[in-house]
């Protein structure tokens, strides 16, 4: 078999590979390397971190569902202040490359204090802002689902920081494409999609939702058709570089993504039922590249736009 070559470039950054697990689902990376080293990976993106402490919704906040689970986790972090203290001098021990700082906020000017912090950070290379979380009241979601506030929220971030800022959308909008757009016009990078769909299981011997929070969103290879969906309606609206994930368990769900006009791909919930899936997804690449007829993967990108 010919030599494969994996490697991608983002927002100015070459990654060896474009497999990145996501944020939520990956802890601060340094869980996982007691499993594996994890500088095989293209980059990740750390837990989601807010300007204050959070210590999330209350329980049951996980539920699973076919093929699938649900989650209302509610953003729990430590605030910016100790994550920049704390998890990244502990990363740093065991990941030599760029990180992706994924970050939420309940208002402009919380998602700007908080990006100006971390983008003071040398380990950090791209600020991937969460516009798009379904699972917490007064914030997140409402800020994605409105081109209106995803122009704000974007234009703000970028006048305040010179890194790359990569805006995470949510699946729950009417158009996807116009969400997109906005946040090209207001200076985003790059944008990444999709995020859980929102979701709700009934117990049924309580008759009240399964998760106290009411509903959750909705991960795992059930939404792969939906993600796929949006995220070429996505990469056909705008151009800039477009980050795919929902549902993404294997090499051939990578290369499905990057038809679909994914530059790099994340991997969310799978890393929760098997702490090796990004690393067998990478390992897994040239096979399914040399099934495909494929020896370069940026050929890939955007091919069934």
């Amino acid at each position: 078999m010919a030599v494969k070559s994996t490697s991608v470039n983002l927002c100015g950054t070459e990654l060896a590979n474009p497999v990145i697990p996501a944020s939520g689902t990956f802890g601060y990376g340094y869980e996982f390397a007691e499993f594996y080293d994890i500088n095989v990976l293209g980059t990740f993106s750390f837990k989601g971190t807010t300007r204050e402490p959070r210590f999330g919704n209350e329980t049951p906040r996980i539920a699973e569902t076919p093929a699938g689970m649900l989650n209302a986790v509610g953003l729990q972090n430590p605030g910016v202040d100790k994550v920049i203290s704390e998890e990244l001098p502990r990363l740093a021990k065991c990941f030599e490359k760029k990180v992706m700082a994924n970050v939420s906020g309940f208002c402009r000017e919380d998602y700007v204090y908080t990006c100006k912090k971390l983008a003071e950070c040398e380990q950090v290379g791209w600020l991937e802002v969460n516009i798009s979380c379904p699972n917490v009241h007064g914030g997140g979601m409402s800020f994605g689902t409105s081109a209106a506030s995803a122009y704000e929220i974007t234009r703000a971030v970028k006048d305040a920081v010179s890194k790359p800022v990569i805006i995470k959308l949510s699946p729950n909008v009417t158009d996807i494409s116009e969400i997109a757009r906005a946040c090209e016009a207001g200076g985003a990078d790059g944008i990444s999609l999709i995020n859980t769909l929102l979701g709700m299981r009934i117990d049924l011997r309580r008759r009240r939702p399964l998760l106290a929070n009411g509903t959750g969103g909705l991960s795992g290879p059930a939404v792969f058709p939906v993600a796929l969906r949006m995220v070429w309606q996505a990469a056909k609206a705008v151009k800039i570089p477009v980050v795919g994930m929902g549902g993404v368990s294997s090499a051939a769900d990578v290369l499905e993504m990057m038809c679909a006009g994914a530059t790099a791909v994340e991997v969310g919930a799978a890393n929760l039922v098997d702490p090796y899936a990004c690393r067998d997804i990478i390992n897994g690449l040239p096979d399914e590249m040399e099934k495909y007829g494929v020896n370069d993967i940026k050929e890939i990108i955007g091919a069934a736009l």
